[in-house]
């Protein structure tokens, strides 16, 4: 999905958004109420929005013989140029920002094009929005396999139970969905590419760790558009090679020229992406990347009932009930950043006491008398 790259990016620059550029704590983001609703109003309008026109795309049937739209690559060099194209409009106004990282930046727009088209992926294997979606959330589960195994993380018994909560909620959206046998094949191999996309996601995490310790080496202070601009234009040219490798493109082309609606839905699809992105960095500037996150995970869970009850993706009572599970693993994970954003002495908060810079003055020797 779309909000997962920019939340990496939000995390990412939860530093820099706290500290001014001599190493001191800037002042507390207290936006207005009026900001608030401006911002979580975008998110919510443009990124439920863009998971109506997802599921769309890939429950669209053309023609008498029912033609799927499968030119999944095509599809996301058609999102990431949107993408690129209003980043690109606004750092033109306000400038680029010299010293970029190239390679960790080719490298996250690898893991992270990669993990949207898993994704997407998925939706067309037969993957419910909602099974999909409520799996994406759980995005925290191969970083947390991954530190297990390369060692040296801990993690406490609330966080364990809430990714337990998350995979079991999502496992019994799965089963409670009352799909049929033949859909259900399918939808085995749409959660294969589902597991890939998480990987995908665990890889991004690691590469951003990488991009953020470089950047802060060199001093270099990357503003939020610098994120969405060099990201989605290496997203695009990925996502082009890989498109023309497997014949998407000019495919992909004929397909929406003999379905003028699906061109409609991903013209659509693709201005929502960019223009929820917007919002979300516009929140992220005001307040604080914490006040963001809650947004678009709350937003998750309300798209996840949306397209429950209105489109067409009907869940038995036990499929209520892992739905149930599964939010509230999502909505613990909220609360327990919550409590860390407000505990700074514990291990993994945000530091909010007055910290000294890098390389502070000494003190001034005095003289014997």
């Amino acid at each position: 999905k779309a909000t997962v790259s920019v939340l990496n990016w939000s995390f990412l620059l939860r530093e820099t958004a706290t500290m001014g550029s001599d190493g001191m704590p800037k002042g507390e983001k207290t936006g207005t109420m009026m900001q608030l609703l401006m911002g979580a109003g975008g998110i919510y309008a443009c990124f439920m929005y863009y998971g109506v026109l997802q599921e769309d795309v890939f429950k669209f049937r053309g023609g008498e013989e029912k033609e799927k739209f499968t030119y999944i690559w095509f599809l996301q060099m058609l999102e990431a140029i949107a993408n690129v194209g209003v980043a690109f409009a606004y750092l033109s106004y306000t400038g680029f920002t010299p010293g970029i990282p190239h390679e960790l930046f080719s490298l996250t727009g690898f893991t992270q094009v990669s993990a949207k088209y898993c994704t997407n992926a998925a939706l067309a294997q037969g993957v419910s929005f909602p099974v999909a979606t409520l799996a994406k959330s759980g995005k925290m589960i191969p970083v947390m396999m991954g530190s297990l195994l390369l060692g040296g993380a801990t993690y406490t018994l609330r966080e364990y139970v809430q990714v337990l909560a998350i995979v079991l909620g999502t496992a019994i959206v799965s089963m409670g969905s009352g799909k049929s046998k033949g859909s259900t094949e399918s939808s085995y191999f749409g959660l294969f590419f589902l597991f890939l996309s998480l990987t995908c996601d665990g890889l991004t995490g690691g590469v951003q760790k990488r991009l953020k310790k470089k950047t802060s080496e060199k001093g270099i202070e990357l503003k939020p558009y610098d994120f969405m601009f060099w990201t989605n234009l290496y997203m695009v040219c990925v996502a082009t090679v890989f498109a023309f490798f497997f014949s998407e493109v000019f495919a992909g082309l004929a397909y929406i020229m003999k379905y003028p609606e699906v061109m409609q839905l991903i013209i659509r699809f693709s201005i929502c992406s960019a223009l929820g992105q917007s919002f979300i960095f516009y929140t992220i500037a005001i307040f604080d990347p914490l006040v963001c996150s809650t947004v678009t995970t709350t937003r998750k869970i309300f798209s996840v009932i949306f397209s429950v009850l209105f489109k067409g993706n009907p869940l038995q009572p036990v499929g209520w009930f892992g739905l149930a599970v599964a939010c509230g693993g999502i909505m613990a994970d909220i609360a327990g950043k919550t409590s860390e954003n407000k505990k700074p002495d514990q291990k993994g908060g945000m530091p909010t006491l007055r910290r000294l810079p890098s390389n502070p003055r000494p003190a001034p020797l005095r003289r014997a008398t």
